[in-house]
């Protein structure tokens, strides 16, 4: 099969080299897939730099989620077992973390459903109790993890704030649904938001950038607010100055999704119940900017390891439309 490895860690379009290589055979407990689309997330370029939590041995092929098709036919979502990850033809899955890929979505849509539609989900609901009613605060609102937490906060009944680098990233956030959008090349996030709150604040703040990102989001939080800290995509790890969060009354709260599925895969699965059925209502439906075909994946990493890209780009290893 033709798969994308990784023999050196370093910046994706560098390191990522397509192969000839043996199909994964699955262990005890594990199931193979034909990759239908594999969705591309910023974790494929930590694991390409040596960066990720998980750092699997040389070489190995990035790649954290797919939509693939069961010996018998099944269409499904997965997270591939590393070091076979989804940038190929065939993977191996742990067969009971698979779910039903939903039938209102295409294969590139559904893939891109899974780790930051349901990173999100836990996120508003479970980490920051999110209400109706109340403002929600989203940073990178058009980057796949962005766009994905402003569709399920107004889904939630929220005010949604998306903050974006750049006017077409801006465009992306009005089209999700944003009720505003704050340019932070441009404009003053911390200004804005208080201005659109009438001086309260944001009640909770979706973050998936770290570094000036959260410095900004600890001056415009409202009182008993909740600052989701979600990922570092800036590569600047912010260090929490615990007196300002007691003299405010806010809240820090981390979330790792992969802790809900190692610890709690029931709440995986109910969760994915609840985001097939707003998909099915048309409430969210993710936003795929690219399709490419499987010689595009290293340059597609790239672009979303850049900050380059909007939604989410999606490699189709056997080039269909799908």
């Amino acid at each position: 099969m033709q798969a994308w490895r990784v023999h050196r860690n370093g910046e994706p379009g560098e390191v990522m080299r397509l192969e000839e290589a043996d199909r994964p055979v699955p262990g005890e407990g594990h199931v193979a897939l034909r990759v239908r689309a594999a969705n591309v997330n910023f974790p494929d370029a930590l694991l390409c730099r040596g960066q990720y939590q998980i750092r699997p041995p040389l070489p190995f092929t990035p790649g954290v989620e797919v939509c693939g098709t069961t010996d018998d036919g099944r269409r499904v979502l997965a997270t591939p077992s590393l070091p076979y990850g989804g940038f190929a033809e065939y993977v191996v899955a742990d067969r009971a973390a698979l779910l039903p890929a939903p039938d209102s979505l295409d294969d590139a849509e559904a893939a891109a459903l899974h780790i930051g539609y349901q990173t999100g989900w836990f996120g508003l609901h479970r980490r920051a109790r999110l209400q109706p009613g109340e403002t929600l605060l989203v940073h990178a609102a058009a980057g796949g993890v962005g766009s994905a937490a402003v569709q399920l906060g107004k889904a939630a009944g929220a005010v949604v704030i998306g903050v974006v680098g750049g006017p077409e990233k801006a465009a992306v956030a009005r089209r999700l649904g944003c009720d505003l959008v704050v340019d932070r090349r441009e404009e003053d996030i911390v200004a804005a938001v208080k201005e659109a709150t009438g001086g309260r604040g944001a009640d909770v703040v979706y973050d998936p950038v770290g570094g000036d990102a959260y410095a900004k989001s600890v001056k415009c939080v409202a009182f008993e607010g909740r600052i989701v800290v979600v990922g570092f995509a800036s590569g600047s790890i912010p260090a929490p100055a615990l007196s300002h969060a007691l003299v405010k009354n806010y809240s820090v709260v981390g979330l790792h999704w992969g802790l809900y599925a190692a610890k709690d895969p029931a709440a995986v699965r109910a969760c994915h119940g609840e985001l097939t059925e707003l998909a099915a209502r048309g409430i969210v439906k993710p936003l795929v900017s690219e399709r490419v075909e499987m010689a595009g994946a290293a340059q597609a990493v790239q672009r979303v390891a850049d900050g380059a890209s909007t939604g989410r780009i999606v490699v189709l290893p056997t080039g269909g439309a799908r």
